[in-house]
Formats: C-alpha cells, sequence, structure tokens
C-alpha cells in the first residue's frame, strides 16, 4: 500500500483495518476473513523477500478467481443477450475477462495502491503494470467466492462488469477485423494485407503502439492501442470500413 507522497508502507502499517476497510468499501463488499483479502494483495515478490515464510501470496486465489469470472460473466452475457450463439458469447467474454481490460477494472478500484509488492516489482512501477494489476483483480474475486460464495461473487462480477457489456460486444467485433479483412483481400486480389508498426512510444508498463495496415503498397488505416495486436485489429477495421 502507498502513503500519501507514493512510498511502500512498512508491512505492519500496510495490514492495517483502516486500510483494509478503505478498500473493501471500494469493493463493496466487507469480508467476514479479512486474511483472504490481505492475501488478495500479496504479491509474490513481496513473499520472496519476507522472512516468515508462513504467509501466502495471492497466485491461488488468482486460479480461482479467474474460473469465477468465466463463470459469472458467462452467466451474464446469457442473460444479457439470449440471442447469441456460442461462438459470439465466448468472444464477448473473452473480450471482458482478457488482461488489459482487468487492469482497467483494477484501476478504477485503486487497487494498485493496496498491494503488497517486493522491492523489485515497486522499483520497477510494479502498481501500474497490467499483468500484476489484472492478477490482483481476479484474485480479490477468488477471496470474495472464498469468503461469501458463489452468489455473493456472481452479485460483484455483474455489479462491476454489467456496465462494460457494450466495450465487450464491440472488442469482440475487432478481434474478427484482422480475418474479416484478409477473407475481403484474399476473395477480391488473392493477396494478404501487411501489418506495419509504426512507432511504439512510451515507458514498458504504459507503451502505446501505432500500426498502419497496407495492401498493394497503399495504407488502408493507421490506429493505436496499449498492444500491437489490438493496433492492428482497429487498423483492420478502419481498413475494412474504408474499402
Amino acid at each position: 500500500m502507498k502513503n500519501d507522497n507514493g512510498s511502500t508502507l512498512k508491512a505492519a502499517s500496510a495490514w492495517e483495518e483502516k486500510d483494509l476497510l478503505t478498500l473493501q468499501k471500494s469493493l463493496g463488499y466487507k469480508f467476514r476473513n479479512k486474511h483472504l483479502l490481505v492475501q488478495a494483495i500479496t504479491h509474490s515478490s513481496y513473499i520472496f523477500e519476507q522472512s516468515d515464510k508462513g504467509k501466502e501470496d495471492n497466485e491461488t486465489l488468482e486460479f480461482l478467481g479467474d474460473a469465477v469470472l468465466d463463470l459469472g460473466v458467462s452467466n451474464m452475457l446469457i442473460d444479457k443477450y439470449p440471442d447469441m450463439d456460442e461462438g459470439q458469447l465466448t468472444k464477448v467474454r473473452s473480450a471482458l475477462v482478457q488482461e488489459n481490460h482487468l487492469a482497467f477494472m483494477a484501476r478504477e478500484l485503486n487497487l494498485g495502491d493496496y498491494l503488497l509488492l517486493g522491492r523489485g516489482e515497486e522499483n520497477s512501477e510494479g502498481r501500474k503494470k497490467d499483468s500484476i494489476l489484472s492478477c490482483a483483480y481476479e484474485a480479490v474475486v477468488g477471496a470474495i467466492f472464498r469468503d461469501g460464495g458463489y452468489k455473493v461473487a456472481q452479485v460483484f462480477v455483474e455489479q462491476r462488469f454489467m456496465a462494460r457489456l457494450e466495450y465487450g460486444k464491440e472488442n469482440s467485433i475487432l478481434a474478427d477485423a484482422k480475418s474479416r479483412l484478409q477473407e475481403i483481400t484474399q476473395e477480391g486480389y488473392a493477396e494478404a494485407p501487411v501489418y506495419i508498426l509504426d512507432k511504439a512510444e512510451g515507458p514498458d508498463h504504459d507503451k502505446v503502439f501505432t500500426v498502419s495496415v497496407l495492401f498493394q503498397g497503399r495504407v488502408l488505416a493507421t490506429a493505436s492501442a496499449k498492444s500491437k495486436k489490438a493496433a492492428e485489429q482497429k487498423a483492420a477495421a478502419s481498413a475494412i470500413d474504408a474499402l
């Protein structure tokens, strides 16, 4: 956890009741077993540096939370979109539970401020890394499931993800864009488009990639995103519109 100037508090104060209370208020859930919440925000790098090896990191809760999220989001999507087939539902779910989106959800909760990290991860801005934030988010979901059961976890998932369903639909469409563009160009010209990375800007934990899609030597579209793959998909979607 961090104090006002952003430095890591000592472990003793990081586990104080007031900090856990603030986090629970953000989550909208009060734990009966607060040790589960502490475990959910404890990264393996922190445990590695501790002399007390009896403490647990959040990896098993992350494993559990991943499964709970898949089930909870799937159940919600079936209720919301009864006419979608299995393939469409899978794509929307994938967009909602992928790493960068879960990291976004974690940032909405300021979850990074509460993480217990080792010095190495602290110094490399681990609190801002998508991989660490997304895993911590899954671990929190796993902790809620262990503490309150599936119904409570399902309510948490619905409260957090219902407003993000349109995002999931839009990004599932983008996920098909590269395949669709290749189908169009192959059918019409027996050629495939080419993707060029124009630039990658920003620090490692927050890079922005800009990609252009070319066909027959002509730039069809250019797009930027937080990952190269996402930038390619966005560029392909724009290229389809242009064609």
